[in-house]
């Protein structure tokens, strides 16, 4: 039986080992394009799952929205590495389209999370994709009865609850990924290894920019699910903490302590226009020049529309618009919603070895995709998550690495820059062989990211640093 090979060596086979000599004073001296096309072998990545069972690995889905469904693709694509065999969700159409898509049992359909585990273990792992306020306990019922997680971030939305988490993975011995994707995109892969193999000399700081994109902020944090942060989690964790564990992950070392500041500036009563409405759609007299407007948004150029049931006949989806945004938030003014997150919000990051590093969350940008600068004591990295251009101040020279435009193309069905799919694929890998360290998002690994979003809204509301303790 062949070996299943290491992490290291996946990305060997993946052509992410660049250290000196793949990317040292020759690339730099060398090239006189100053480009560099990288590959990813995808074939390598999703090759078959070898597993001493040799079995596919079931699993039961709590929660058909959006995430469950991005998860959910990854079985259609590659059924004989897993299997969905229920789901629990309470909004019908959802139920039944999942169901429909996976070819799911009605005895196998749940309303609720409760409801699945009112029956016997029936599957190998939960897959938990619910709103935040139901991450904590489903997660641990879940292990109670025997069954490993794949456990959408947040992790839960206190750090005692986190830590809750972490223990009773301690203790039953199963298997929680974090679904921290952001570690399995190629892009940070790639400016990881740079970072770990030199191509800076030392590692001395890092400023990492979140631009959430206006649309996207009003869109999710302030109509959207996640608008309060008492019923869901602060805005640090629910967007960004993704960005936290990514600086977590490229640093390498523990974090130390960290300093916040931020608020809600802009989406306030008082910042309403004159002439503006209760609802985009009561005579609103601002509406047309609006770029909050929902009628433009979801109704004229029919956008973020993820987040509605619409039916499959597309002449019915404009009626079926009109009425969501007569009668949720979706059609509030941004103005006069109860909102509470930040529209805002940067840290301070230190780093045991002298490292530090700077986060910005901004709302308001025209642009979304995160932006990355590193520097260390030889060079520095500059990326947006489409290319990075490595500078060496030695040489004096720059190179711009690009992705290989065939890669780009396969990862059009999968998310965060091709993540989400890696994530699963290294789930079901450590599943089937009862191995979490074939994971890089294992709870062990990824509780340290929550834990400094829970000590950043601290020192943002209290106004001084926190030392972050693990």
């Amino acid at each position: 039986m062949k070996r299943n090979i290491s992490r290291r060596q996946a990305l060997k086979a993946m052509g992410l080992t660049i250290g000196a000599t793949a990317l040292g004073i020759e690339a730099f001296s060398n090239n006189p394009k100053n480009v560099e096309e990288y590959r990813f072998d995808l074939d390598e990545l999703f090759k078959p799952v070898e597993n001493k069972e040799g079995r596919t690995i079931t699993a039961i889905t709590c929660g058909a929205g959006s995430r469950g469904n991005t998860y959910g693709g990854y079985a259609v694509a590659f059924p004989e590495q897993i299997k969905i065999v229920g789901v629990a969700e309470p909004i019908p159409v959802r139920n039944e389209r999942y169901a429909k898509k996976h070819a799911i049992p009605d005895e196998n359909r749940f309303v609720t999370w409760e409801d699945v585990f009112k029956r016997p273990k029936f599957a190998d792992v939960i897959i938990i994709t619910m709103p935040d306020n139901l991450h904590y306990e489903p997660c641990l019922k879940a292990m109670e009865l025997g069954y490993d997680v794949l456990l959408e971030k947040p992790m839960a939305q206190t750090a005692q609850q986190c830590r809750d988490i972490l223990a009773m993975t301690r203790k039953t011995g199963r298997i929680v990924a974090v679904c921290h994707v952001l570690r399995y995109a190629p892009y940070f892969i790639k400016m990881r290894q740079l970072i770990r193999e030199g191509a800076i000399g030392e590692l001395v700081s890092i400023q990492h920019i979140e631009p959430i994109e206006h649309i996207h902020m009003s869109h999710s944090y302030v109509r959207g699910n996640w608008h309060d942060s008492k019923q869901t989690t602060p805005i640090i964790l629910a967007k960004s903490c993704h960005d936290l564990d990514i600086l977590r992950w490229m640093v390498g070392k523990e974090s130390k302590s960290i300093v916040a500041m931020g608020d809600l500036k802009w989406f306030r009563k008082e910042n309403a226009p004159a002439g503006s409405t209760d609802r985009c759609m009561n005579g609103c007299t601002v509406e047309a020049t609006c770029p909050y407007s929902a009628m433009k948004i979801y109704y004229r150029e029919r956008g973020w529309l993820y987040v509605f049931d619409l039916p499959e006949d597309k002449e019915k989806q404009g009626d079926a618009i009109l009425e969501y945004l007569r009668t949720t938030n979706y059609g509030r003014c941004v103005y006069r919603m109860e909102n509470d997150q930040p529209d805002h919000y940067i840290t301070s990051i230190q780093f045991d070895g002298q490292v530090t590093a700077n986060f910005s969350m901004e709302a308001f940008t025209s642009y979304s995709g995160r932006r990355t600068r590193v520097m260390g004591s030889m060079g520095d990295i500059v990326g947006d998550m489409n290319e990075m251009t490595v500078s060496n101040f030695i040489t004096g020279k720059s190179v711009t690495m690009v992705p290989n435009a065939e890669d780009v193309e396969n990862y059009k069905n999968s998310g965060h820059g091709g993540g989400d799919w890696f994530l699963m694929h290294d789930f079901v890998k450590a599943v089937v062989n009862r191995d979490p360290g074939m994971l890089t998002s294992s709870i062990d690994q990824s509780i340290e990211s929550h834990l400094m979003g829970f000590a950043a809204e601290v020192s943002r509301k209290e106004g001084r640093v926190v030392a972050i303790e693990i």
